[in-house]
């Protein structure tokens, strides 16, 4: 069990000292990592950090010197099984203080050993003070340039829940919900029980489906009569809107800039039995700029953006995410957007969509768009089932308090644009 505590600790302290993604990969070194197990304690490490750095705070005087990053990632995760995964209390702190004693140095277990057994004492009353904090203060921060306060509550709330496995159908949805014991909500999307085992569920062996989230397959569905139309799909992998747009007929050109991202819209699609008609490996900016083809009758642009919106399913996103990286990529999509808007015909749909939850990646860049440029309306958007995910202007905006019956969604931002001349 030690050596999966370790390869968790490692995870941690990689992450939030790089502010890069949790990286499972790791799990790959040892044959006998229980893979469940450190996932399990890396996410809920890391969805409750913000409460745990407090609750150690009162038992740690003087801030740990940078090269004591390992021991201070192990105290977090010890505190966690403590508080929050029922671990018995001598199991967790001999792991912990034996890992800190091997990466740093007998003071420091020691140190580890005076903290953990602290927390064991006092769990009960540390628990009593848990106000469900999740968010980082720059996380907050970005937050509060766009919503009340009391929606920030709710919205981080949601964020402490695991979110359930959505899939997308190609057809037949009242039958597979039967089937996969799942429930439909509107279109062709299936909340299941179960997230674990994917691969084994009847249907994907055979392409019959393919994991989606509901807000992000509402971009696809906001375009009407796609048989034979051709549509660009930019930014267009691992595939799931390619996947919608084929399975409604379009002819689509599938474009994304990474190579690897690419392989994997490939695998989905022969999985899926679909076919773009091209599939390129190319900047989206770059694409647009020489763009010298046919306008397309319609575009998907699912934007680079910050991924904010996906914080359920990345929790290390409200630790590394912050207000300059929405502003660095809000000027990228002004530029997408911008050159997007030539390769499209007279008369056609520009779909723009992000998974950001910042108005500045949404709302705002649409609004932008507008005034700039004369030729284009906003095409209002509609949901008779989830008539809260519309803004007044006719928007879709989707957080993780909407569709509570369904377990959440993610957050997600989707504007149509008809071009009229």
């Amino acid at each position: 069990m030690s050596d999966n505590r370790e390869i968790a600790v490692r995870i941690l302290t990689q992450t939030f000292r790089q502010r890069s993604f949790l990286d499972f990969s790791l799990m790959n070194q040892s044959a006998d990592a229980d893979r469940g197990f450190i996932k399990m304690l890396v996410m809920t490490t890391t969805r409750r950090y913000e409460f745990i750095r407090k609750a150690l705070r009162q038992f740690i005087r003087k801030k740990l010197p940078a090269k004591a990053a390992f021991a201070e990632f192990a105290l977090a995760a010890g505190a966690c099984e403590l508080l929050f995964m029922n671990t018995p209390d001598y199991a967790v702190i001999n792991s912990y203080v034996n890992l800190v004693k091997k990466h740093c140095d007998k003071y420091l277990a020691g140190f580890a050993n005076a903290v953990l057994r602290k927390v064991a004492a006092e769990k009960d009353l540390i628990k009593t003070k848990d106000k469900g904090e999740f968010f980082s203060a720059p996380f907050f921060e970005l937050l509060n340039n766009d919503y009340p306060a009391g929606q920030i509550r709710l919205i981080q709330q949601a964020g402490l829940s695991e979110p359930p496995l959505a899939i997308s159908v190609k057809t037949s949805p009242e039958l597979w919900a039967q089937k996969l014991n799942g429930k439909q909500l509107d279109g062709n999307t299936i909340i299941l029980p179960d997230s674990s085992n994917i691969s084994s569920l009847a249907g994907y062996d055979t392409g019959d489906w393919w994991v989606q989230d509901y807000a992000a397959s509402l971009a696809v569905s906001s375009l009407e009569n796609l048989a034979d139309k051709r549509v660009l799909d930019l930014c267009a992998a691992p595939g799931g809107k390619t996947a919608q747009l084929l399975s409604r007929g379009a002819v689509v050109t599938s474009l994304d800039n990474s190579q690897q991202r690419l392989n994997t819209l490939r695998e989905n699609m022969t999985r899926l039995r679909l076919q773009p008609e091209k599939i390129i490996c190319a900047d989206a900016l770059s694409y647009l700029q020489n763009f010298n083809d046919k306008p397309f009758d319609a575009i998907l642009l699912d934007a680079p953006c910050s991924g904010t919106g996906v914080f359920r399913r990345h929790p290390e996103l409200v630790h590394i995410k912050n207000s300059q990286d929405v502003a660095r990529q809000a000027d990228l999509q002004k530029q997408i957007i911008s050159l997007a808007a030539k390769a499209l015909k007279p008369g056609g749909e520009l779909v723009y969509c992000t998974c950001s939850i910042a108005k500045a990646e949404g709302e705002e860049q649409i609004k932008t768009f507008l005034t700039e440029n004369g030729g284009f309306e906003l095409t209002p958007l509609s949901s008779s089932r989830f008539p809260e995910i519309i803004t007044p202007e006719g928007f879709i905006r989707t957080l993780p308090v909407h569709l509570a019956e369904f377990g959440g969604c993610d957050a997600f931002f989707i504007a149509k644009l008809t071009k009229v001349a």
